[in-house]
């Protein structure tokens, strides 16, 4: 940018860490007037010292919303009700928090009329995927600037220490040291952890890795039962059977499951997962109310949804699950998807008990007023409107296939 053209605004997802910091200065150099933009979606961080952090390393402007009760009503919920998970075991905790930071970015850089847009994802990661298809699809005018794409950016900081060095030079303060052995990222939904001495995957996680969720061998040694209400796939109310406690709305009654579910070690795995840019990569996740609210859900769908439905919706789900992992949450059929799985809840509506007890999640009983099961025409003890004779053309027509095919098998293996 020459000195003679006017500064271009540009909206920085802004977390107030070494890399954003960074990316902050080197934009000034530029030629860029910044706005730092922090959203808060559950993470632990001191929001005014990253404010005067930014204000005072030369952005013109800092902008915090407050987008938690956005984040768990439009993007949690939403997944809940479609048991949404990713290669078996990772709840999308990242990738359901990108586009609902996006959203907010491209709402302050429509609002303060800057035409770019920039975070501080790297090259290899699936947060500069869904952080820019978010965009793109929300303003599919705006620039993006991924610093660690640029080779004049990551030639320049090619590893952690030149970001430490070009920090001291530019009076950077140093939120942490060369030597921090992993990187971490949290949002209402999740704790991630990766990078440093996690990327080998032959190595042990730290015990003391976890900080949303206690060790399960330290957990009470007192089981503490719950019950969570759904209306139409959503949680609506969460009781404690053990105190009585009720607690209601959407904001209020998951950040009560992180806190009760972290307290009995709920929630923590650690994987290697498939990056959709073709690596695979090693993380530790902590996912305590979403892994509460999995299990409750999928009892009161199994409970409440007919078999051949549900079939259907579980394929659509694991669609969804890769969607949302893979940055398309606004694409058009990620909305299909989500407004189909959204209709197969009209009816998924009841009240799930569970005991939490050192890691685990039990299912002890549910009830709904749209139940299938059908006590009668299921007990031992009652024959019902049932016929058990009829269960004789049944088999006979399910085994005509099986027969065919081992007479066919048999035929061949005397060939």
């Amino acid at each position: 940018m020459s000195a003679n053209q006017p500064k271009k605004k540009i909206v920085l997802a802004y977390s107030g860490g070494l890399d954003t910091s960074c990316i902050l200065v080197w934009l000034i150099e530029q030629g860029y007037d910044v706005i730092a933009f922090t959203a808060d979606v559950g993470q632990d961080d001191d929001f005014e010292a990253a404010k005067q952090k930014a204000l005072s390393l030369g952005a013109i402007k800092y902008v915090c919303l407050d987008l938690r009760r956005d984040f768990v009503d439009n993007y949690i919920f939403p997944a809940v009700q479609a048991d949404a998970i990713y290669e078996d075991r990772y709840l999308l905790g990242t990738a359901l928090a990108r586009p609902c930071i996006a959203s907010g970015i491209i709402r302050v850089a429509s609002e303060e009329g800057a035409s770019h847009v920039s975070h501080g994802a790297t090259g290899k990661g699936n947060d500069q995927i869904r952080f820019e298809l978010a965009s793109y699809a929300l303003c599919p005018q705006v620039e993006v600037v991924s610093p660690w794409r640029l080779p004049e950016f990551y030639e320049r900081f090619a590893g952690r220490q030149a970001l430490f060095e070009y920090a001291k030079a530019h009076n950077i303060p140093l939120p942490v040291t060369p030597k921090s052995p992993w990187s971490m990222d949290g949002n209402l939904m999740h704790i991630s952890y990766e990078s440093g001495i996690l990327e080998d995957p032959k190595v042990e996680a730290p015990q003391d890795l976890c900080t949303m969720t206690k060790s399960p061998a330290e957990a009470p040694d007192q089981a503490v039962r719950i019950s969570i209400r759904f209306e139409q796939g959503i949680p609506v109310k969460v009781k404690n059977l053990t105190t009585g406690e009720e607690i209601t709305g959407s904001l209020e009654l998951y950040t009560y499951l992180n806190k009760i579910g972290g307290e009995h070690g709920i929630g923590r795995v650690d994987i290697v997962e498939n990056r959709f840019i073709g690596m695979k990569s090693r993380g530790v996740y902590e996912t305590p109310a979403g892994t509460i609210l999995r299990q409750a859900h999928i009892d009161i769908e199994v409970l409440t949804m007919d078999r051949e439905l549900r079939r259907i919706k579980q394929r659509l789900a694991l669609d969804f699950g890769e969607q949302v992992y893979r940055g398309f949450w606004f694409s058009p059929e990620c909305k299909f998807l989500r407004d189909c799985i959204k209709r197969s809840q009209e009816r998924v509506s009841g009240t799930v008990q569970l005991s939490l007890f050192k890691g685990g999640v039990h299912v002890t009983a549910r009830d709904s007023e749209f139940s299938l099961y059908n006590q009668e025409l299921v007990s031992m003890d009652v024959q019902g409107n049932y016929e058990p004779r009829d269960a004789e053309g049944f088999i006979r027509i399910n085994a005509l296939r099986l027969r065919e095919y081992h007479r066919l098998q048999g035929d061949l293996d005397q060939s």
